[in-house]
């Protein structure tokens, strides 16, 4: 009898809804395979330590290539004065282009970035991206015509920038978990404070030293950023070379729609609000007024964000690109400059919150292992309307003769933006009840399936 019962075993369990025992070799497969540093599904990162390190080097990375881009307007200003023709009038379209194909640049490289980050890591790709940026930066002071400017400062610039920054957002998820808001939010707002330094930086030597002198100081940000990407030491392999997978969770799906629409006119007042007010007052302290704030934003909002569980995180988002899309509605209706301060203070609030964000809930929807291409995706579908607002905006100034119909109009796709992603934790959570719901029902069906129980036989007698 014993023989039958052993030989049977297996069909009994199957028959009462549960899985035959795995070998003792294949059991030990599955440990190593579930406790192998590698993996992201039990890779516990440090949550400090070395990786504050890597808080400092990121800080860098985000502030000098944010920074630069941030205070353009000043820089916009010096390169209408050089290549301004009284004759032409998309002179500001033309000029516009430098500084947003550089921006655009940074996003739609991304996606490449991220199979260049799995392939060779996060450390080889900053690297080799801040060495591209510093050669672009120094290229553009020895540029003389505007279209080669497109190349050195918007081609090359922006895509060594693109290759530099996204690696800095992929480490931070090697050495944090718990603490990765607050470790993003420490990042952002120590970048900030290039945000507020480099417009008062510029507004002192862009005139003594002129135009070609300014790059080469920005150029060095970079050279040193170079020098500290060799801190991001990976602690996840890298694995995928290009991954679509991410594509078939539908909320990263309409997050990405979300940001990508909401982003249309983000940039606009970081290219034109200075010009806006020419002769005003002190024009950068405007973009220090954003930079401040940003930054104060970007802490506050990254410790807040640890503070919020899953995918209710994308509703900071939320509230915040639809403030910055009334606040862009707001700039012409400002008469007075005080005005124009609270503005900035907000635009640097909703700035701050929308960048610190993104990484966290990039992790939450996708995981660990693909967060990488996850983002590279989204920065790369925001990389045309990033590029194409403040062109845009340029033209319809050019049309109108003033910006107002284009501050109105480049507040709408943010509040758009917003109105997406306020769906996606609703979807989310309904996609969660449903996979629950199905749970239960294939439980309730195996506990009502008959067993099967095979005794043994009485021997003859």
């Amino acid at each position: 009898p014993t023989p039958i019962v052993q030989e049977d075993s297996s069909v009994q369990l199957l028959e009462a809804g549960c899985k035959p025992p795995l070998s003792p070799v294949c059991d030990s497969e599955s440990v190593v395979r579930v406790e192998e540093p590698g993996h992201g599904a039990a890779f516990v990162p440090p949550e400090g330590g070395y990786g504050w390190l890597v808080v400092f080097a990121a800080t860098w990375c985000n502030g000098s290539i944010f920074g630069i881009q941030n205070s353009f307007g000043i820089l916009h200003m010096m390169l209408m004065k050089e290549h301004a023709d009284p004759d032409d009038k998309t002179s500001q379209f033309k000029v516009a282009w430098v500084g947003a194909l550089a921006m655009g640049m940074i996003f739609f490289c991304s996606p490449v970035v991220s199979m260049f980050t799995d392939r060779f890591g996060c450390r080889k790709t900053a690297v080799s991206g801040a060495v591209l940026a510093f050669i672009g930066l120094l290229g553009t002071s020895f540029a003389n015509s505007l279209s080669l400017r497109y190349f050195t400062y918007g081609i090359l610039f922006g895509c060594g920038c693109s290759f530099a920054f996204q690696p800095s957002l992929v480490i931070l998820g090697h050495y944090f978990r718990q603490r990765l808001g607050l470790a993003n939010g420490v990042v952002t707002a120590g970048a900030s404070l290039f945000s507020m330094g480099l417009p008062v930086l510029l507004n002192k030597v862009g005139e003594p030293l002129g135009l070609s002198r300014t790059f080469q100081i920005l150029s060095l940000f970079m050279l040193v950023q170079a020098l500290l990407a060799l801190l991001f030491k990976p602690l996840l392999p890298v694995r995928k070379y290009f991954n679509l997978r991410v594509f078939h969770i539908l909320t990263y799906r309409l997050w990405a729609f979300g940001v990508a629409t909401a982003v249309l006119g983000y940039f606009v007042p970081y290219v034109h609000l200075v010009r806006t007010i020419m002769g005003m007052l002190k024009e950068w302290v405007l973009l220090v007024c954003i930079g401040a704030s940003s930054g104060v934003g970007r802490l506050a909002f990254g410790k807040i964000g640890d503070l919020i569980t899953g995918v209710q995180k994308i509703y900071m988002q939320v509230v915040s690109f639809m403030a910055l899309g009334l606040m862009s509605m707001m700039i012409p209706q400002c008469l007075v400059f005080e005005w124009l301060v609270v503005v900035c203070v907000f635009l640097g609030l909703c700035d701050g919150c929308f960048l610190t964000m993104m990484a966290p809930i990039a992790f939450e929807l996708v995981g660990p292992m693909q967060a990488s291409q996850a983002i590279g995706y989204l920065l790369g579908l925001m990389s045309l309307p990033m590029t194409a607002g403040p062109p845009i905006a340029g033209l319809l100034h050019d049309y109108f003769g003033n910006y107002t119909v284009a501050f109105s109009l480049a507040g709408v796709p943010p509040i758009v933006g917003g109105v997406v992603l306020f769906f996606v934790p609703l979807i989310h959570r309904r996609l969660q009840a449903a996979a629950s719901s199905e749970e239960t029902m294939d439980q309730t069906t195996t506990s009502t399936q008959p067993h099967t129980v095979i005794t043994p036989r009485a021997p003859n007698t």
